[in-house]
Parts: C-alpha cells; structure tokens; sequence
C-alpha cells in the first residue's frame, strides 16, 4: 500500500485525487492533506480519510475541533512545507496552485521521496534547480500534468528520450479559441471561466483560454524531458482526445489518448509503474472526428511571450509566471482586462534585469518583485 501525502486537496487536483484514492482503499492510504485556506473541507477530508497530519495556511482557527479524531495539525505560512518534513509519505502529490508549491516541491526533493508533481509553477519558475536537485538525491517526479503524463506514457520504453524527435503539446485553445483580438476586447471573467472541454480551478482555467497554460507546459517539458524548446510544438487541439504526442526519429508519432478526465493522469502518477482499473469513461472510436491546427499566437500572445521568456532564461520564467498570476487574479476582479494579460506581462518582461543561475531564494524575490511591479502598474 502506497502511503499519500497530498498537498493542495481542496482544489480541482486535490479533489480528484482524493477520488481516485476513494476508489482504491486497498492500494492506497492517506497519510498527510494540506490546503491552503478552505478549513472546513480539509476537516471534512481529514475525516474521511484519516490522515495522521494536515496542514493549513490561512483560514480558520477552530480546525482541531473539526477533526474527529486525533490528528497533528499544522498552522502558517510554511505549513505545508513543515508537513513535507514531519510526514512519511511513499509520494507526495503536489497540486497546490501557484508558486506557493515550489518550496514544498524542493522539501520534498531534499526529503529523498518520489513527487507526483501537479504543480506547474515548480517547472517553470526553478526547472534547472529541481532537475538538478532531482539528480542528485535520486528522486523520482512523475508529471500529472494531462500532457506530460501523455508524453511520459508515450516514452517508457528504455532509452526513447534518446530517439525524441520533437513534443506536440496539445491544447483545446480554451474557450476563445475562435475569437479574433477585435472579439477579446471585451470578453468577461465569466466567458473566460467556462471551459468547453475541462473542469479546473479558476486560474488554470484563464490560462487556459489565454494560451499561458499551454506556455507554462512547454516550459515543463523542457525540463521534465530534456528536449529544446525549438523541439517543442503546440497544436489547437478542440476536442481534447488526443493528449499530447511524441515524434520519434525514424518519424513514428505516438500519442496518448482519452477522454479529457484529469482522474486518468493522476491515478497513472500514483499508481506507477503499475496500471489500475480507472474511473474514467471509456472513448468510444465510433464517429470521433479529431481536428488539429496552429495556434494563433498573433492574437492569443501569452503563448509566444512564454517561449520568449523561457529561451531567455534566467529568472525571467519566474517574471513571466509572477506577472501573470497577479494578472489572472486582477482580471478575475474585473480590474483589468483580458487582453491587458499579456500587454502587463510583456511589460514586466521588458522592465526585468535578468539573473542567470539562480538560487531559490533569488527566484523567490524576482517573484515578489514583480508582483509588486504589475500590481503598480494598474494603480498608476
């Protein structure tokens, strides 16, 4: 029985994979949750499953009187970190949002024990210093990511990095992906919410429609399989079945497909090398009709400023992924508009001096820094 310390349960991630879990009590056991503010459903969780440790950010302060049972309970800004260290997981599943998972992802690293890494903003903010990290504890990080779990599947066989042509990473387009720029000028946070093929948190959500999302998970792959970035090709994919592809020298192309259910992809993370009866529905070939076309980078510009700031390098991944989730949040409030995103974003980039080869504590201040910047750039 694997013993799961997840991080970040309350959300769309953390839900699901309490599901999966729910589904195979014999296979799995929970041994640590953390959320960051919702106390309530962390102690509706802590109940169910039993956890001997949880963990909680910001929130409510009569959390011990919710849980039913004798459980350590850990407070503050460094909760989740602390329940890393304290807890003996076999994998921790890192679904919290934003770069708040990145410290928690390098505790578990340094802690030797196997990532389940839902987290993108690990990937894209310290790529180099997990991979590196990674190397040198011997840890194992297995994507959960839908498109890097596709591109993970397609690559078991012993040596296929090697034979990597190039990554197609699909994305649906989000739910503007017909619109032209003249139509986004007055789309609302609500439109941007309604995902026509997924169902996610708010903030991946308005990644999705702007393109970052699929931005951020060319950056991941970078890292996560070693391939230039130059390797690495986006198509608007609608009907999300196909879940992303690997060309191969000799010109094979495998993908992997489904139906678009983040369960699969979390359950495969957790239950590694091994498969398990799943939850998902079945797709059914008969009458699918699968579309493939370029992205609109012209229009939906996060997706080029992502492949800019990535190619830079330095800490200008950390400025890219900063400026964009306080531009989610303000967008989400009604402060700025849509296509404001990537107009704030370029100018944070623009206004950056770089630092190359950096440390966690100068990716953790670029981060800060330019929060601050965007965040003074719509007050002015």
């Amino acid at each position: 029985m694997k013993r799961i310390l997840l991080l970040g349960s309350t959300g769309s991630i953390g839900t699901q994979a309490l599901d999966v879990i729910r589904k195979h009590p014999d296979l799995f056991k929970v041994v640590g949750l953390a959320a960051y503010s919702n106390g309530e459903l962390l102690a509706r969780q802590a109940n169910e499953f039993r956890p001997s440790m949880i963990a909680l950010t910001k929130g409510i302060h009569d959390l011990k009187d919710m849980v039913k049972y004798p459980c350590e309970v850990i407070t503050g800004e460094d909760a989740a970190v602390r329940l890393v260290e304290s807890c003996d997981a076999d994998i921790v599943l890192n679904a919290i949002v934003g770069v708040a998972g990145l410290l928690p992802t390098i505790s578990t690293i340094k802690g030797g024990t196997t990532l389940a890494l839902a987290n993108k903003e690990s990937m894209v903010t310290a790529g180099e210093i997990i991979v590196n990290l990674t190397r040198e504890k011997g840890v194992d990080i297995l994507p959960v990511d839908s498109e890097h779990s596709a591109i993970f599947q397609c690559l078991q066989k012993k040596g296929a990095q090697k034979e990597i042509r190039k990554i197609i990473l699909t994305a649906s387009g989000g739910p503007f992906r017909d619109y032209s720029c003249d139509m986004l000028k007055d789309v609302t946070a609500e439109q941007a919410l309604k995902h026509p093929t997924w169902s996610m948190g708010k903030k991946i959500t308005v990644d999705s429609a702007t393109l970052m999302n699929k931005g951020f998970e060319v950056i991941e792959a970078h890292w996560f399989f070693g391939v230039k970035y130059r390797d690495i090709e986006v198509v608007i994919h609608p009907e999300s079945i196909v879940h992303s592809m690997v060309e191969f020298v000799d010109g094979a192309v495998l993908a992997q497909m489904g139906v678009p259910d983040m369960r699969l992809p979390i359950q495969y993370a957790l239950s590694y090398p091994e498969r398990i009866e799943g939850l998902t529905e079945r797709l059914n070939l008969y009458g699918l009709s699968l579309t493939f076309r370029e992205p609109d980078t012209r229009t939906f510009r996060c997706l080029k400023l992502a492949y800019d700031a990535a190619i830079a390098g330095g800490t200008y991944p950390a400025v890219l992924n900063a400026a964009n989730e306080i531009c989610v949040e303000l967008f989400l409030k009604g402060m700025i508009k849509f296509l404001d995103i990537p107009l704030l974003i370029e100018k944070a980039l623009d206004g950056h001096k770089p630092i190359y080869n950096p440390t966690i504590e100068d990716i953790i201040y670029v981060d800060s820094q330019t929060r601050d910047a965007v965040k003074k750039m719509v007050v002015n």
